[in-house]
């Protein structure tokens, strides 16, 4: 299919590397390395022509004994690194979202806060408690009121108001997390099962797990749950089962596609789907309408996530 995109951008966690792409022949152009480890997810503000890259350090979530404290700022035109943003005094930087005032909150793990990041200085400017033990990953809710943080371990989420910055309670899940994402409406946040191949159902205006929904055709956990662009589809990665499942917005209907080793984060184009596999340095493109695999190609030693601009 036709793509206006001019290009595309991978973080390689494992080789920890940059990498630039051909949006239509996958090739990589430009590799960018240099980094302390490791590189970890993705922001990009397609408006402004920049990526954020977190530099989170040389373990896992709740393993990591060497915590960095820096983002990457690139420049989407020069395929370059732009500047770098020190989040001292907090720690282990990792999920990065675009507020709706166009600063940048960023869960900082180690320190358990979510850090401001104003994007003109390139600066933290805030920190907001978390309440938790490591905040792992975090999500907006679409009206910019409410952020909300999966502590892992903890097996919370934490409820932040967003404009006045202040935790304002935690809610419990059964059993620990990996993953999180929200409705369009903003009613229901969807928590991905760290322990089972379940999805937690999450009623923000009660503030409870409302429903449990198994993974069909996934044997182990989950990670990552990512909705498409217009909410059309839910796609949940299962780093423990080589899958990817592809869920219809009432949870009534999924599917689970087989894609490589370890797959992680994901990003759409169009009808297409394309899954960052760390485990075996391979990419994976998904037929969204037709439910099925399309093509694989390889980047890197193994890219965590990628997107395109």
């Amino acid at each position: 299919m036709a793509s206006v995109e001019h290009g595309m951008i991978a973080v390689d966690k494992m080789g920890t590397k940059v990498l630039f792409l051909d949006p239509q022949t996958y090739a990589t152009e430009v590799v960018i390395d240099g980094f302390p480890k490791t590189v970890h997810e993705l922001l990009i503000v397609p408006e402004t022509g920049f990526a954020y890259v977190p530099i989170f350090g040389d373990g896992v979530h709740g393993r990591n004994p060497n915590p960095q404290h820096y983002v990457s700022v690139f420049d989407l035109h020069r395929r370059a690194l732009a500047a770098t943003i020190d989040t001292a005094p907090y720690i282990a930087p990792h999920t990065l979202k675009l507020g709706p005032d166009g600063l940048i909150y960023i869960t900082c793990e180690n320190s358990a806060v979510v850090a401001v990041i104003d994007r003109d200085k390139n600066k933290v400017v805030d920190a907001i408690e978390s309440g938790s033990t490591n905040g792992h990953r975090l999500i907006i809710a679409p009206d910019g009121q409410h952020l909300y943080t999966e502590n892992e371990e903890d097996a919370t989420i934490s409820v932040i108001d967003l404009p006045r910055r202040k935790l304002l309670g935690k809610i419990e899940t059964p059993r620990p997390l990996a993953g999180i994402t929200i409705s369009a409406d903003g009613c229901t946040v969807i928590a991905v099962d760290d322990d089972q191949p379940t999805l937690f159902l999450i009623d923000t205006e009660a503030g409870k797990v409302r429903d449990e929904v198994p993974l069909q055709n996934v044997p182990k956990p989950a990670q990552i749950a990512r909705y498409a662009p217009d909410f059309g589809m839910l796609a949940v990665t299962s780093v423990r089962s080589d899958t990817v499942s592809l869920i219809h917005p009432s949870f009534t209907v999924q599917t689970a596609i087989k894609v490589g080793s370890q797959p992680m984060d994901m990003a759409f184009r169009g009808d297409e789907l394309f899954v960052g596999c760390q485990g075996d340095g391979s990419v994976h493109v998904i037929d969204i309408p037709g439910k099925r695999h399309k093509t694989s190609f390889s980047a890197g030693t193994g890219c965590e996530s990628l997107g395109f601009f």
